[in-house]
């Protein structure tokens, strides 16, 4: 059941890496490159429709690899899922008080009502992104190694 577990948590937390990676370093780019309204509306509604999932699927990753710390703790590799969801922890921390907020304001604007600094908003949104997304791969990185 614990391998089971061990692969189950690889997984999800896999998946949560490439799509925080992709948002980063594809979709943002992506967004950015287009016309002003059209890149603002788009960062707008991807802010609603991830601000919607990223919660459950970074609590339930961090959640899984707790839990495969603590029942695996007599195996190889505890100190490394340990570490893991300790940098899961983080990622949450840096979500909720650094990413989150920006996010909240972003998901409600459209070209009528923005603020004037929306996009030093957003590029400080994204670089804090860039240094989540850096904690999650350290997380991701430990868990895999953990499964040597």
């Amino acid at each position: 059941m614990l391998n089971a577990l061990e692969v189950v948590t690889t997984v999800v937390v896999g998946l949560m890496v490439g799509v925080e990676f992709s948002v980063a370093f594809i979709v943002n780019r992506i967004l950015d490159a287009l016309p002003e309204d059209s890149g603002q509306l788009g960062h707008a509604h991807g802010g609603r429709m991830l601000g919607a999932l990223m919660p459950f699927w970074y609590v339930g990753s961090l959640v899984l690899s707790a839990i495969w710390a603590v029942a695996g703790w007599h195996r190889h590799g505890a100190g490394l899922v340990v570490t893991a969801a300790g940098l899961l922890i983080v990622s949450v921390v840096m979500s909720l008080l650094l990413l989150v907020p920006i996010n909240n304001r972003n998901k409600t604007w459209t070209p009528e009502n923005r603020p004037a600094d929306w996009k030093r908003q957003l590029n400080r949104w994204q670089s804090w992104h860039y240094v989540r997304v850096a904690v999650i791969v350290a997380a991701f990185t430990l868990l895999v190694s953990a499964l040597a």
